[in-house]
């Protein structure tokens, strides 16, 4: 295939995301209000609780099998490295890549295209489910795992800010009794930051005062997990993956529920059309996001730069050669969309998820904002001209 055939392949799924993004961007205005902060937080309660764990169910139950799994396992490896060398590279903050909704309009689209080099539209729409679900329900767990610490530690070594009595306030991150706030993420509403803090059951303290075992083991625990709370693993994707993950393993509950002849399969068709609507939703919630970074201007523009120059060049190249070396030790399959998905992870924007966990700590949301807005508006180039060279390198 001509390398301009692929170029307009690759193109189609962007033009389709800078719409959606636009269309969301012009909703959040001050003159439209349809996207605003009230209409935003009730959006993403839709998403976060309900659109993304139906999708990520339904592709994971519908897909994935015990087979399937032993030939993927190599992208929960890529996508860990794409964050180490991201966060290496830059800062953690641009480390973990948009692994759910981008890739979710990227491949279907990709799929469709008459020219498109994955072969029969069908089978690459079913392969490609698979890869794209399993990427999001992974790049979830270390979003709210390896990036979530990395910017906790950033969010204890900022100074406190001066409140507008003038009394010093301290960051959630900061802090060991405070309740964050998230105007994004419900779910993070319910999270309490507790360290030193938290109760102790007095059936473990002795009466003189002494550090009992059982509560140095608990100390020692905090301190190997930086303090991570299993509540930040467990979000609503994750238990939609893990659901999803059950159903397709195993074959009693997958042959009652998936299937053209399965008696309960419209339960998985119900949850399946439940979560087609976390792609527009989210992408629209992207686009209203951004909005704030045209108002902010605190980051350099070097900075910025350099964020654009390694997210989008050093990290894809870094890409195709950890993907080409791992297809050469037979550590892929054969498949070329597998490897050309691998290959997309690394050249992907930021997540979106960063800027709700800088939120969280109420650490660098401006800056994030301001990153966010330029690395998306690059991305419309630079994810076709990648997308372009990927598809000739394994087609």
């Amino acid at each position: 295939m001509a390398f301009w055939d692929l170029f307009v392949v690759a193109l189609m799924p962007v033009l389709k995301v800078l719409i959606i993004t636009g269309i969301g961007l012009v909703l959040a205005l001050e003159r439209v209000n349809l996207l605003g902060q009230n209409a935003r937080h009730y959006l993403n309660e839709l998403v976060f609780y309900v659109f993304g764990p139906a999708l990520v169910c339904s592709y994971l139950a519908e897909t994935v099998t015990l087979e399937s799994l032993e030939e993927l396992w190599f992208m929960p490896v890529n996508i860990l490295l794409t964050f180490i060398i991201g966060s290496g590279l830059v800062m953690g903050c641009c480390a973990a890549g948009n692994l759910g909704n981008l890739l979710l309009i990227i491949i279907p689209a990709i799929c469709d295209e008459s020219d498109s080099p994955f072969g029969d539209s069908t089978t690459c729409t079913t392969n490609g489910d698979t890869y794209t679900s399993l990427s999001m329900s992974i790049g979830a767990i270390y979003i709210w795992s390896y990036v979530y610490v990395i910017i906790r530690i950033s969010a204890n070594k900022a100074p406190s800010t001066l409140g507008e009595n003038g009394s010093r306030i301290k960051s959630p991150g900061q802090t060991s009794e405070t309740h964050a706030e998230s105007t994004t993420e419900p779910f993070l509403q319910s999270i309490t930051l507790e360290e030193s803090s938290a109760p102790v059951d007095s059936s473990i303290v002795e009466s003189e005062g002494k550090e009992t075992f059982l509560q140095r083991i608990r100390k020692t625990a905090k301190m190997l997990t930086c303090g991570i709370d299993l509540k930040m693993l467990l979000t609503p994707i994750t238990i939609g993956a893990i659901i999803g993950f059950i159903i397709g393993i195993v074959s009693p509950i997958r042959d009652v529920l998936i299937g053209d002849d399965a008696p309960l399969r419209f339960i998985e068709s119900s949850i399946l059309l439940l979560g087609e609507a976390l792609v527009p939703s989210q992408t629209l919630i992207v686009g209203a996001n951004l909005l704030r970074g045209l108002q902010r201007s605190e980051v350099n523009i070097v900075v910025i730069l350099g964020v654009i120059l390694v997210k989008y060049i050093a990290m894809p190249i870094i890409g195709v050669g950890v993907v080409k070396a791992a297809a050469h030790f037979g550590l892929v399959g054969s498949d070329p969309l597998f490897q050309f998905v691998l290959m997309l992870q690394f050249a992907l924007p930021p997540a979106m998820s960063v800027g709700t966990i800088t939120q969280l700590f109420g650490a660098g949301e401006g800056e994030c904002s301001v990153v966010m807005l330029w690395t998306y508006a690059v991305a419309a180039l630079s994810l076709t001209l990648w997308s372009t060279f990927f598809m000739w390198l394994v087609a």
